[in-house]
């Protein structure tokens, strides 16, 4: 390894299992001192008894690295408060925060519950929200103080929030929030010499494995394009002082493969001067479409 995160203090929530854990064993191995955060549930978010946050912390000291574990729920702001002090704590400052906590409740919105709505809204969007706020209080008093951070915040969207996917609006709905969220951090944090970016990977972890199983298999030889450990050299780079930079980014990173997601753009307006009639505007909308690119299928749909 190459050190390029040498002695950085890294954040990593959901970090017990999956893409997080991969994350916090690359920071780990590129010198980072690492908070493993999991509270330790199910795929589904219920309690599970589990500590996964220990077992990885384990892992990286027998590879020789430093870590702590930290079991607060992320989307509760006392418990993300509690989390950024566990850096500040354990190792005198925070330099990273990787949002990556999460879980699943699929159904199609006739039978989605509003429990199920709900709960995924939490998890995802205010456990990307809260500590991002924690954070962010912690970086403004040191950039106020004269100690201008280099800091780098990695937030996880999906391709469900950037196409839509079937069978997944309330988890569509939030990481198409974390990427709004990701924009407005990008714009107020720079100030304080913090850069926010966004992933949207695709790999094999206990939410996808079941939903897409033909195409997380396992292969059974060759290159696993599916590991979530594909994921994180990108993470890994985003949270150097190499990156400073690039903010304000949705990259999608799948197996060797690394883009950047183009966004929503304004696209040619017709422009009346006055107001519209609503039956002017059967024939303006036909021009817009007609015009524009086809959208991106979204994911499920036949």
């Amino acid at each position: 390894m190459t050190g390029l995160c040498k002695d950085r203090v890294v954040i990593v929530t959901g970090a017990g299992r999956g893409i997080g854990r991969a994350h916090a064993l690359a920071f780990a191995a590129e010198g980072a001192r690492v908070v493993v955060n999991d509270v330790g549930v199910a795929l589904d978010g219920s309690a599970t008894g589990e500590g996964p946050a220990a077992q990885v912390v384990a892992e990286i000291e027998k590879r020789g690295g430093v870590a702590v574990a930290n079991t607060d729920d992320v989307a509760d702001f006392g418990g993300a408060g509690n989390l950024v002090n566990t850096a500040l704590e354990s190792f005198g400052r925070l330099d990273v925060l990787v949002n990556n906590a999460g879980f699943v409740r699929d159904r199609m919105l006739v039978n989605l519950g509003e429990d199920e709505w709900d709960a995924v809204i939490r998890v995802h969007l205010k456990g990307h929200f809260a500590p991002l706020r924690s954070a962010a209080g912690y970086w403004r008093a040191e950039a106020k103080a004269g100690r201008v951070p280099s800091a780098r915040v990695i937030n996880t969207s999906s391709g469900a929030g950037l196409l839509g996917s079937v069978g997944q609006g309330n988890y569509s709905a939030a990481k198409a929030g974390i990427a709004g969220l990701t924009l407005v951090a990008a714009a107020e944090l720079g100030r304080y010499g913090v850069t926010v970016n966004a992933i949207a990977p695709s790999a094999r972890t206990r939410m996808t494995e079941e939903v897409f199983a033909e195409t997380m298999a396992r292969p059974d030889s060759g290159f696993d394009a599916m590991a979530p450990e594909n994921i994180s050299p990108l993470v890994v780079w985003l949270g150097s002082a190499e990156s400073a930079g690039v903010t304000g980014r949705v990259f999608e990173v799948e197996g060797g493969k690394v883009s950047l997601a183009q966004g929503w753009r304004h696209g040619p307006p017709v422009d009346k001067g006055a107001r519209w009639e609503p039956g002017e505007l059967g024939p303006v909308v036909e021009k817009l479409i007609a015009g524009a690119a086809e959208p991106e299928p979204v994911y499920g749909a036949n």
